[in-house]
Order: structure tokens, then C-alpha cells, then sequence
């Protein structure tokens, strides 16, 4: 145990001597855990590569932006004020006050909202059109209903090319859509389970004949194939940005440009 923290002081030393040189980014990753905790990661990336310097739970004063710059400025007395040049909170209006204050606090520090998390506002804003939100409603009863049948379970996994319905995350909005192209790729076996001698035993049940409407209404599938196609430009450009594989700023404003015309074209 010695010897690995030993190895990873030498990593982070490293990266630290990087950060004079180039000058890096404060990135502040704010999350829920299980127990509903409002936690902000605070790492620093620079070309060389990525370090954590500390999680810190937020839940007393989130919503406050005097106490969250004053945490934000102790990280950059930290990391050195010399050598920070950006920083990246998510997109809320209590982290926009944070930039603003921290920009009029280090004139050469500029701030900007997290791409990623602008794209799942972006998501979360389509996802709230009521007409995308009746899709989404009526996909989810046919998941839970699903799911909630150990038998029709049972009964899917014996069919060939059967794949598990995926349920929606609560906090990443793009997993509604994920888990919409999801339902419409195993169109086909949910129209055979409905209309299989063996379902007749649900449709004692409201539920059970409401989701066999769903499944057979074509209009249902083709407002799920129209949700899907529109929103495959926005998940793509999501995968970039939300990927740990490279720096990824300079293919957002590409890809805002690709999205729009994509989106216009479908």
C-alpha cells in the first residue's frame, strides 16, 4: 500500500509540474450519492492528464454562492492562482453566480458550464414537450409492466435475439431516449408476447390490456422511431463530450453545428 501511494505522489507531482508550463482547468463534478448528498468532486485536468484533489459534501450550502466561491477560491489557492486559466461547473444558476464571482475575484480565471451537462438540459427540456413526454410515459408502463412479470420475463428470454428492456437513470436525462430506441429495437417480441395465446391470462387486468394497446398501436412505434432518429445527433455529440478518452471542447462547437443540421434534415 505504501508503494502505491508512493507511485501516485510521483504521477500527481508530475502532473503538478505541468501546471506552471501550460496552465490547467479546475473542474468542479457535482453529484448525489445514495443517500442523497450533494458532493462536488474538484479535479484538475491540464494536457498531461487528469488529478483529484478532493471531494467535498456541499448538501449545507449548495445553494449559495458566496460559501460554494469561497470553496471554489480555497481549490485555486491549492492548485496556485498563476496557473489556473479556466474553470467548469455544471450549467445551474447557482454555479453561473460562482463563475461570475470568481472571474471579478481572478480577472485571469474564465468560467464555462459543463458541455455535458448542457446537453442533458437540452435532453431534459425536450423530454418535458408534452407530446415526447406521452411517448415516454407509455414506454415506460410497457418497462415496468415487463419487468414486473416473472414470467413474461421468462417467456422473452426463451426468444432468439431477446435483449433485457433497459430502465431510465434518474439523474442522466439522455437514458430516456437510450432506453426509447432500446423498447422500439424489441418491437418485435413485444408484439408477439401480446398477442401470444399465452398473455391472454393479463388481459384480466387493466394494465395488462393497456399495455397490449401500446404494443399494437402503430402510431405508438413510429413517435418512438421519430423521437429516436431526432435525438440520435444530440446522444452522439453527448458520447464525445461526456467521453474520458480525450479533450473534447474542440468538437462541440462542430457538433452543435452537425446536431442542428441533422435534426433539421431528419
Amino acid at each position: 500500500l505504501k508503494d502505491a501511494k508512493k507511485q501516485v505522489e510521483l504521477i500527481v507531482d508530475n502532473l503538478r509540474s505541468k501546471w506552471a508550463e501550460t496552465g490547467c482547468t479546475i473542474m468542479g463534478d457535482g453529484w448525489k450519492d445514495n443517500r442523497q448528498r450533494s458532493l462536488i468532486n474538484f479535479l484538475v485536468y491540464c494536457p498531461s492528464g487528469i488529478s483529484f484533489i478532493k471531494s467535498v459534501d456541499a448538501s449545507d450550502f449548495e445553494s449559495n454562492a458566496e460559501y460554494l466561491c469561497n470553496l471554489f477560491s480555497e481549490i485555486v489557492e491549492i492548485v496556485g492562482s498563476s496557473n489556473v486559466v479556466h474553470m467548469v461547473t455544471d450549467n445551474t444558476s447557482n454555479y453561473k453566480a460562482v463563475g461570475r464571482l470568481l472571474s471579478e475575484k481572478y480577472p485571469t480565471i474564465s468560467w464555462s458550464p459543463c458541455a455535458a451537462h448542457c446537453l442533458n438540459l437540452i435532453m431534459k427540456d425536450i423530454g418535458e414537450m408534452t407530446h415526447v413526454k406521452d411517448v415516454i410515459t407509455l414506454a415506460s408502463r410497457v418497462t415496468v409492466y415487463v419487468h414486473n412479470r416473472k414470467w413474461i420475463l421468462s417467456w422473452l428470454r426463451k426468444r432468439p435475439g431477446w435483449r433485457e428492456i433497459l430502465r431510465p437513470a434518474e439523474t442522466r436525462f439522455g437514458t430516456n431516449f437510450i432506453a426509447l430506441k432500446n423498447l422500439h429495437d424489441l418491437k418485435q417480441h413485444l408484439e408477439a408476447l401480446v398477442t401470444s395465446s399465452a398473455y391472454k391470462r393479463e388481459l384480466k387486468n387493466e394494465k395488462g390490456k393497456e399495455v397490449k394497446q401500446i404494443v399494437v398501436d402503430g402510431k405508438f412505434w413510429n413517435n418512438c422511431l421519430i423521437i429516436v432518429r431526432i435525438m440520435g445527433p444530440i446522444m452522439r455529440l453527448l458520447r464525445i463530450c461526456d467521453s474520458d478518452e480525450k479533450s473534447s471542447l474542440g468538437y462541440v462547437y462542430e457538433g452543435m453545428w452537425r446536431v442542428a443540421n441533422g435534426i433539421k434534415e431528419l
